[in-house]
């Protein structure tokens, strides 16, 4: 996921990559596996409706960033590497994506501009700790079992935060 800016302000939104959206449901499929027993990436495609090549960069990625564990062979397959608490939403996009907020391609503290935009950093800066806030403060543990923290449950809870504009 990125947060997508431009330094005009136009189109700013921010963008949950298919690659953060497969990884969370595959990573929450392993979450609440109870089998104890490492899962199939076929497995985890076929139950998520993923595509199993695309599945398999990512756990790729998230293995290496040490999210997730594999064991190759008949017996092999997925396992988490760390408890489902231990394991954010920031840590599955910054695996998978990179930073969590760039400015053309950029990190926001690395911006710098003159005149009439010359406060516009802060705004980026404000918007990364925005996301922070948010996919810091929420783990895999917490999507498995519904119990959100209270700074989602807050946001939610908020009518406006559920209709586009």
């Amino acid at each position: 996921m990125t947060a997508v800016v431009d330094p005009v302000g136009h189109n700013c939104r921010v963008n949950i990559s298919a690659k953060a959206d497969y990884a969370m449901r595959a990573l929450l499929l392993l979450a609440t596996d109870e089998t104890g027993k490492p899962v199939k990436g076929q497995t985890l495609a076929s139950s998520q409706d993923i595509p199993l090549k695309f599945l398999e960069n990512i756990l790729l990625e998230l293995r290496n960033a040490g999210i997730v564990a594999s064991q190759r062979g008949a017996v092999g397959g997925y396992w988490l590497a760390l408890k489902p608490n231990e394991v954010t939403i920031a840590d599955v996009i910054r695996a998978v994506d990179g930073p969590l907020a760039h400015v053309r391609g950029l990190r926001p503290e690395t911006t710098s501009y003159e005149g009439a935009a010359e406060h516009l950093q802060e705004v980026w800066i404000a918007v990364r700790a925005s996301l922070r806030s948010v996919l810091e403060k929420v783990t895999l543990a917490d999507v498995a079992s519904g119990k959100l923290p209270r700074v989602i449950e807050r946001l939610n809870a908020d009518p406006d935060a559920w209709v586009a504009h």
